[in-house]
């Protein structure tokens, strides 16, 4: 009874985000002159700014300026609506983390873009940034910032920091990472990439200038590259380009790193779990992130207010308490050690019949998920034996066909990922009529088939096939957790049955990421999410070393032909329409040649589902307030952060 009210819930929240899709068009942002959106309640209408007791001490006993003077101008103070009231101050949002390598726990409801995305994804809307301008052909845009903003040590942020973050830091890559793809135009006509120009106007407003027309270039920069700065006066302490290699080897060193590499890439990407580090942020890094709890604190030059004109946060402090089992989380969250923190829908049971004893609300969030059981193969595996097998549609249909979905979907989804292939969920663009149910049906005497007719009739000892060279036919696949152990439990015992013999391995999410680089993943559960190709092409477009199917395709793309595995066949093909894709001068174009790359996925089925999507649960305590009940989780919209956690107060 109680699956079956949930599936009514889950099916009524799916409904309500495919029209939402289907209403608006997340690949349509506008070519013509744009005007800056204005704030959500007009500046005019906040009397005075008002602050947390806990900064009011601090004003009073003078280490601490007036909140007036810690606040950017009136008129560019940015007003941030509340989801249910204006909140009351004070309190810690207590959560889970596995430490500092599980940064993006604390990072992603933390994050200040320089644009972020609306509630329901269609386009971008100001944050960091005031607004824009954008010329009729999408060459230039010219940006905003506020007036009297500052960084969370009262250092004035200016357009000063983003020119030193392009020149100094992004350009020349000094923090790991390529100039991202959102930078490049490409001509229409020859296909020829141009790196963008960034100008300074004045203190608080710069232009992007591109060569040739850039449609969606705010969206792509609220993807690849959100916060477009970074605080030059901290930056000049440590890059050796202004201290010198042997002074930047010994501030290494300080901060406990071995060289000056890996010390840049921590200070200049995951810069927001060190407290010496200053940032935008509306909670800001107190203590070691190696310490049992990692604390994050009010930033008293915090942007943005409510309504009525209060200063956010509404709550003091993050306070993530490190752990090292998985199922802590869980107990952790019966127990009340948690009052915010997400679950994959796998917890649903045990939460779900919890509620009311732990006094906690279980949310559903939809997801862009193609599915939520499935299979990655690496088309460019090293062993040419399985990169063979694997590149080949025969065998990836006969793993397809081998498996009973209905079991899966059971099991592992308590029947509310319907048993079905991975694909686009209806209401997306991209989504294809028909391609949920692609290979989906359980045909073991198909499975056999196809594998006899891939030359795999030899068998060893205990009846598994062996590859038609007479070598030993495994296929192993590796996960960063036990998560996902039940499911690849059923796996196992479906690839066997047909002679497919499965070896599973876990390791520390470290591993899992350095053996990812390395193209020694052979098969993998990671799953696809996402809200729009044109948007976030890089799990399906092989851009860069990220996503296991495509393994060192994206190696080759990210360095220039230099490394990694040409790409051929339908993965070329994919590379040409992704190209077409930032080279269109129109949406019409964006969403034409997007709707292409889907079709090739579909066509190959380079990644395999045998369970549909199902919704990403937000456990709220219920003393935890305005946290939205309607929205969508994607990393594209940075997860829990997309509920604008500034505004959640505890009462």
């Amino acid at each position: 009874m109680l699956r079956s009210r949930w599936y009514l819930v889950c099916m009524i929240f799916l409904m309500v985000f495919a029209l939402a899709a289907c209403e608006s068009d997340p690949g349509s942002p506008a070519t013509a002159q744009v005007t800056p959106a204005p704030p959500p309640v007009a500046p005019e209408k906040i009397d005075a700014f008002k602050e947390a007791p806990m900064l009011n001490k601090l004003v009073g006993a003078g280490t601490l300026k007036p909140v007036a003077e810690r606040m950017p101008a009136k008129e560019d103070t940015m007003v941030e609506k509340v989801v249910e009231e204006t909140g009351t101050y004070g309190g810690d949002w207590k959560l889970p983390w596995g430490g500092p390598n599980d940064r993006w726990t604390v990072g992603q409801p933390t994050e200040e873009a320089l644009f972020r995305f609306n509630k329901d994804g269609s386009t971008v809307e100001p944050n960091v940034a005031k607004g824009y301008d954008v010329n009729k052909d999408s060459t230039e845009f010219t940006i905003y910032l506020r007036k009297g903003m500052k960084w969370s040590d009262g250092e004035p942020f200016t357009a000063d920091d983003v020119l030193f973050y392009w020149e100094h830091m992004l350009t020349k890559e000094t923090f790991g990472k390529k100039i991202y793809d959102a930078y490049y135009s490409v001509d229409p006509v020859t296909g020829d990439k141009a790196l963008a120009q960034v100008v300074k106007v004045d203190d608080y407003t710069f232009k992007v200038i591109h060569k040739y027309p850039s449609v969606q270039f705010l969206e792509r920069v609220a993807i690849d590259n959100k916060w477009f700065f970074a605080p030059a006066h901290f930056q000049k302490t440590i890059l050796p380009e202004f201290i010198g290699d042997d002074k930047a080897l010994e501030t290494a060193k300080k901060w406990g790193f071995e060289d000056v590499k890996s010390f840049l890439v921590a200070t200049g990407y995951y810069y927001w779990i060190y407290p010496q580090i200053p940032t935008l942020r509306a909670w800001v890094a107190k203590n070691d992130p190696n310490s049992d709890q990692f604390i994050m604190e009010r930033n008293p030059y915090y942007w943005k207010v409510d309504a009525a004109g209060n200063q956010l946060p509404y709550m003091d402090r993050i306070v993530a308490t490190k752990v090292q089992d998985p199922a802590q989380r869980v107990l952790g969250t019966l127990a009340g050690d948690y009052n915010l923190l997400e679950f994959d829908f796998k917890d649903f049971t045990v939460l779900k019949e919890n509620e009311k004893k732990a006094n906690f609300r279980v949310i559903p969030w939809n997801t862009p998920s193609w599915s939520s059981a499935g299979i990655q193969l690496n088309q460019t595996i090293d062993d040419p034996n399985l990169r063979k097998l694997f590149q080949d549609s025969k065998f990836r249909e006969a793993l397809s066909v081998a498996v009973d979905r209905k079991e899966i979907s059971e099991i592992v989804t308590n029947g509310l990922g319907a048993p079905q292939q991975a694909s686009v969920p209806e209401g997306l663009v991209g989504y294809q009529k028909g391609w949920a149910d692609q290979w989906s049906a359980y045909d073991p005497k198909r499975a056999d088939q196809l594998l006899d007719e891939l030359g795999l009739t030899k068998r060893d000892k205990n009846n598994f096939r062996l590859n038609a060279d007479g070598s030993d036919l495994t296929i192993t696949i590796i996960e960063p957790s036990t998560s996902t152990a039940s499911f690849l439990e059923l796996v196992k015992k479906y690839y066997e049955a047909v002679g497919i013999k499965v070896d599973l391995k876990v390791v520390d999410q470290g591993t899992h990421q350095e053996l990812k680089y390395s193209n020694k993943i052979p098969a993998t559960a990671e799953n696809i999410s996402v809200v729009n190709v044109s948007f976030r092409p890089d799990t399906l477009v092989p851009l860069r070393v990220l996503t296991p199917w495509y393994g060192h395709y994206g190696l080759y793309t990210s360095s220039n032909g230099k490394e990694g595995v040409k790409p051929e066949g339908d993965v070329a093909l994919i590379m040409d329409y992704w190209n077409k894709v930032k080279a269109s001068t129109t949406k019409e174009e964006i969403t034409k040649w997007s709707n292409e790359i889907i079709k090739l996925h579909q066509k190959n089925q380079w990644i395999i589902g045998y369970a549909g999507p199902t919704p990403k649960l937000i456990v709220a305590s219920n003393k935890m307030h305005n946290v939205p009940k309607d929205l969508i989780h994607c990393d594209e919209f940075r997860s829990l952060g997309h509920g604008h956690p500034a505004q959640f107060f505890i009462k």
